[in-house]
């Protein structure tokens, strides 16, 4: 075929193509009813999914680690040696106040406090002879004051053997729980010797170290809520009690005491706690975290009207459980794009999708 006529053949398929484009654009796009003034179709609406911006209230918390000591706590030591006749407790029992723990053999402790009562009876009446001869001078008044002296050194010797056998009875001063006991009935023990633990459980203590930039904002009465890997899914709720006024000039932290409510003694001195302490509460407007879109130094999310989308710059805050803190740029029941926003522009046609729950209510309210 000679050059003239593959030219020839190029011009007519090219002649066809460009009736064939013009034929689509005026009779198929034009009378399109998604065109638009150009000729050119029009792009289709994106599908988008929208929430509205809420109040929520917002909590300024920090973490610590703690471990737990009881309210008070005291070691259960004799004051006098002796064999222990008869122990009263058992591990983990609750007790009284005043409650007999231990008794001591005090066989020799009775003994001297009979002694000391016959005594001071004796010197009592010997001071009433005195005292009714003194009245017809039959005694000096020398000896009516050495029979007063005897009989206050009689009543001492009585204090001293009642003090004497008192101790051989150990009881508990405040209730609480004891612990392990450490002697064995019939055993001989000296002063000092420790039998068992008791501690008040009511309240346990809790103390942790904070950083010195936390210093200002911790506050007497503050909440924390604490929770351990023994309770699993359970937290105990408590209260800032103390602060200390110095800061460890080597680890820049300072010393915490927070009191948590154990009336059922649930937490034992010494458990390992993890706490988290509420520092703030504050009402904030928020939306969900994939509404906002970062570019360059702009923060924005994307809002609808009249059926396309408006790009709004917002100012961020706190972040919480899914949630980010609007300072400003929305108000409350704004609706924003939370889906979708990879088909989103600004000034771009969308379409919002319903929700199930719209969709039913909207049947039913058609049928």
């Amino acid at each position: 075929m000679s050059i003239w006529k593959q030219l020839l053949v190029i011009a007519v398929l090219a002649g066809l193509g460009y009736g064939g484009y013009e034929g689509y654009q005026r009779y198929v796009v034009a009378t399109s009813p998604q065109a638009d003034n150009s000729g050119r179709p029009a792009a289709r609406p994106g599908t988008v999914e929208m929430t509205a911006a809420e109040v929520r209230t917002l909590s300024e918390t920090i973490e610590a680690v703690g471990t737990t000591r009881a309210r008070q706590s005291i070691e259960i030591v004799p004051e006098a040696s002796g064999r222990i006749e008869d122990i009263n407790f058992a591990p983990g029992q609750h007790v009284e106040q005043g409650a007999i723990l231990v008794q001591l053999d005090d066989t020799i402790a009775r003994a001297d406090m009979t002694e000391a009562k016959a005594r001071l009876l004796e010197r009592n009446r010997m001071l009433e002879r005195m005292t009714q001869l003194r009245g017809s001078n039959a005694v000096s008044e020398a000896g009516l004051e050495e029979a007063t002296a005897r009989l206050a050194e009689a009543q001492a010797q009585l204090d001293r053997a009642d003090q004497r056998l008192d101790v051989r009875t150990i009881r508990a001063p405040f209730a609480g729980v004891v612990g392990l006991s450490e002697v064995d009935q019939g055993a001989r023990v000296t002063a000092g010797t420790l039998i068992t633990r008791l501690d008040d459980l009511s309240e346990v203590e809790v103390e942790f170290s904070l950083p010195e930039t936390l210093f200002a904002e911790v506050r007497i009465g503050q909440k924390i809520t604490a929770s351990s890997v023994a309770f699993p899914g359970r937290q105990f709720e408590g209260r800032i009690e103390a602060v200390d006024s110095r800061i460890d000039p080597i680890s820049r932290a300072f010393r915490t005491r927070a009191i948590i409510p154990n009336p059922d003694g649930t937490l034992p001195a010494g458990m390992f706690l993890s706490l988290d302490l509420t520092l703030s509460q504050t009402d904030r407007i928020v939306v969900p975290d994939e509404a906002i879109i970062f570019q360059a130094a702009e923060t924005y999310v994307f809002t609808v009207e009249e059926g396309k989308a408006r790009r709004v710059v917002v100012r961020t805050g706190q972040r919480q459980n899914g949630f980010v803190a609007i300072m400003d740029g929305l108000n409350k029941g704004d609706e924003v794009i939370v889906r979708g926003l990879h088909r989103v522009r600004d000034g771009g046609a969308v379409e919002p999708l319903e929700s199930p729950d719209t969709s039913s209510a909207d049947a039913e309210s058609g049928s």
